[in-house]
């Protein structure tokens, strides 16, 4: 089945509705319509593996259908012409099982096969207009998906009749242009001057996060409804593994799009010299993520570093079943990366009850507390040190961790939900906010 681009009915007259304004939104609390946008989750779905924006939103679709089913809605910014509609939420349903299915197994040995039924997922999903209302109602967006386009966003608004919550994940591109692409910078002033003109309640997964996010906002960040709410790390569910083969001697983990944020560059750097101090008995780093952008260096060590051949497995992008055994197994996780907004591989490490060794960063402090070993992302011969000293099957350094570790509780999902429902109702109520 092809999936050809499409008009949904309605939608165009729907983003011609008169302007919004606080007038225009009717206040209520706890019996809002909560509208979730799925737009990049469709928009991603010929993907067989995650990235971790896609799967916040998919968390998102189901812990709200658990909690508030008779509130929720579904709306995306169609990939098949881009036009923006309503979702019907039973094709929602299934859509979202099957994509946890095919994250859970990775399967890309037919992708004519897994192309063809994503096409007929979205084609069930194709949208339609949008209902109207007395009631009050929240648009809802977890992703940057079409935040660059500030017209369009008010166009969604104003055909809505909705106040707008939207979760931040970062500011990394206007903080450090030089880790992102040429455009990068530019794109991201786009979403955050639609965040600014239009949120009246704003998630940041950290408090980094909207600390890097206030000297942003032309507006500010009084008057809105604001919340702190840290990822869960709930353990996968019961379904049995099917691994990932993995290595017989000592390894580490780093789970990362290879970019040069994430400093890849001084792993390889430090495992070179530990395979000239040890030889055959130096550790094996493990790189879990696609290939980026602006990384020939990292590239070039990878695919000509012979010295490297047996000691740096470049495994690309693994299922979920595949990664919980890896990192299950390791001696540590670790990121050198300069700069993050949250730092899930560190929450979903320690959940796993595995050290972490990672850069000494605000997030990283914010999620991991005491208990990960940190170090100054430049600092090539402390991770040299410290790594030298994880290897070895009696290590002080990791022993102690592990002794921290015991004490340290995995943020939760539930408890995620619980701080977003009740700054959602919060705007809902709030007749101050924008």
């Amino acid at each position: 089945m092809s999936l050809k681009p499409f008009k949904a009915p309605g939608a165009r007259l729907a983003l011609r509705s008169k302007p919004a304004g606080r007038a225009y939104f009717a206040s209520g609390g706890g019996d809002a319509e909560i509208v979730l946008d799925l737009s990049r989750l469709l928009w991603r779905s010929f993907y067989p593996t995650p990235t971790g924006i896609d799967r916040v939103e998919y968390v998102y679709a189901r812990e709200l259908l658990a909690r508030i089913p008779d509130r929720l809605s579904f709306s995306a910014v169609h990939p098949a012409g881009g036009y923006y509609g309503r979702l019907d939420s039973s094709a929602v349903r299934q859509f979202l099982a099957f994509t946890a299915a095919r994250w859970r197994a990775a399967d890309t040995s037919d992708q004519r096969k897994s192309g063809a039924a994503v096409a007929r997922h979205l084609f069930a999903m194709r949208p339609r207009g949008v209902p109207k209302t007395d009631a009050p109602r929240i648009y809802l967006q977890v992703s940057p998906h079409h935040l660059d386009d500030q017209a369009q966003v008010g166009a969604i608004l104003r055909a809505e009749g909705a106040r707008f919550v939207t979760l931040v994940h970062d500011v990394i591109p206007l903080e450090h242009p030089e880790f992102v692409r040429p455009q990068g910078a530019a794109e991201h002033r786009k979403r955050i001057r639609s965040i600014d003109s239009f949120a009246s309640g704003i998630i940041g997964n950290s408090q980094a996060t909207l600390d890097a996010l206030a000297p942003h906002m032309n507006k500010g960040l009084a008057g809105r409804q604001l919340a702190v709410a840290h990822f869960g790390a709930d353990p996968a569910d019961g379904i049995a593994i099917e691994g990932y083969q993995v290595p017989l001697r000592p390894y580490f983990v780093y789970i990362a799009t290879i970019e040069p944020r994430k400093n890849h560059l001084l792993l390889l750097n430090v495992w070179r010299r530990l395979v000239e101090l040890h030889g055959d008995d130096a550790p094996v780093l493990v790189l879990v993520g696609r290939r980026g952008w602006e990384n020939e260096n990292v590239i070039d060590i990878l695919e000509r570093a012979e010295i490297l051949r047996s000691h740096v497995i470049e495994a690309g992008e693994l299922s979920d079943r595949q990664i919980s055994e890896l990192v299950g197994k390791a001696r540590a996780m670790v990121m050198p990366s300069f700069a993050e907004g949250f730092g899930m591989p560190v929450v979903e490490a320690l959940a796993a009850s595995v050290p972490v060794i990672c850069s000494d960063i605000a997030a990283h402090r914010e999620v991991g507390g005491d208990v990960p070993d940190y170090l100054d992302p430049i600092d090539g011969l402390g991770w040299l040190r410290m790594i030298d000293s994880y290897r070895k099957p009696a290590s002080p350094e990791r022993e102690t961790q592990l002794g921290r570790l015991a004490n340290w509780r995995a943020p939760t999902w539930s408890a995620y939900f619980d701080i977003v429902t009740d700054l959602l109702d919060r705007v809902a109520a709030d007749e101050s906010v924008l």
